[in-house]
């Protein structure tokens, strides 16, 4: 289905033909203009919504008017045999509710039929999250004695000790960086703009890169220098897609399967909440619009605090 979705949508390059398209093509130009959402989010949008057209095509759906309650739930179910995961299918849900509720509002159609369509429960699943011997095995192994090695240390330092998602790591440009203070800017979701301390190992594994191994790859530019902190071997800003590719090489050496950058952020979390920090103060280092989002790790603290309990109590 996902193949099928890109073709759909065709990443705003395929002409719409029908009516419903035509209407989603203008929702996502009015996010992109009217709400400033940043490149990545209109990205997923534009899946989300592929995914549902593709649904409605293949029921030979193509007016606004023509989609019923009916069809809407049949397509949150389809997501489900498919195995999506409820938060998936919910985030696309939501896609698919905004897009209707603006062709209301435009007089495009006078049918709302994802009105009265409930989100999914949400799976009662935590973020993996590392325990701090695996964290530090995973930032103390021996790093190549390479400007890569060196760029690699620093990337993974400050994806576990900033909280950094992967898109943040990657946008950090040098005048984003305020290491006397002890602060890099941050520009999170919807281009959002946020502090995040730097102290310690990180703030060494970062200067240490700046100091030569970053001027290193930047020589290899062919189009000029950037202005991007991490770079790649070609002397260009490095991408989420590689940012990926490294802390899952880095986790297998050390005997941590799959590891993901967004595991090491809500570690970050964990361990912090775990030391004592003000789940205030961690939601503006997180750069959570709600509270609520932040709470999560009170509940994994809770959870590590019962094992401990149990596997120290005599009579637990």
């Amino acid at each position: 289905m996902a193949a099928r979705a890109t073709e759909q949508m065709g990443g705003g390059d395929r002409v719409p033909h029908t009516a419903i398209e035509r209407g989603c093509e203008e929702y996502l130009e009015h996010l992109a203009v009217e709400r400033g959402l940043s490149r990545n989010t209109l990205d997923a949008y534009r899946r989300d919504l592929g995914a549902y057209l593709v649904f409605l095509r293949d029921k030979g759906i193509e007016e606004p008017e023509a989609v019923t309650r009916g069809d809407v739930e049949d397509f949150v179910a389809a997501q489900r045999e498919a195995g999506y995961a409820s938060s998936s299918i919910n985030r696309r849900l939501s896609a698919v509710k905004g897009m209707h509720r603006f062709l209301v509002r435009e007089g495009q159609t006078e049918a709302h039929p994802t009105s009265a369509v409930r989100f999914t429960r949400a799976d009662d699943r935590l973020p993996d999250c590392l325990s701090i011997d695996q964290a530090s095995a995973l930032l103390e192994q021996p790093f190549p004695p390479t400007d890569a090695g060196v760029r690699d240390h620093a990337m993974l330092e400050v994806l576990y000790g900033c909280g950094l998602r992967a898109s943040e790591l990657c946008g950090l440009d040098v005048d984003d960086l305020y290491l006397d203070d002890e602060f890099l800017r941050v520009r999170g979701k919807g281009s959002k703009e946020r502090l995040a301390p730097i102290t310690g190992a990180a703030l060494r594994a970062l200067t240490e890169y700046l100091a030569d191994a970053r001027s290193a790859l930047a020589s290899h530019a062919r189009r000029g220098a950037t202005s991007a902190v991490f770079l790649n071997v070609r002397g260009g800003r490095i991408s989420r897609q590689s940012v990926h590719t490294i802390v899952e090489r880095y986790g297998r050496f050390v005997g941590i399967e799959g590891l993901h950058p967004h595991t090491l952020r809500h570690s970050f979390a964990t361990h912090m909440l775990a030391g004592g920090a003000d789940l205030r103060v961690l939601q503006e280092i997180l750069g959570h619009a709600s509270i609520s989002t932040t709470q999560i790790y009170t509940h994994i603290d809770r959870t590590q605090l019962r094992e401990v309990y149990l596997s120290a109590h005599p009579r637990a």
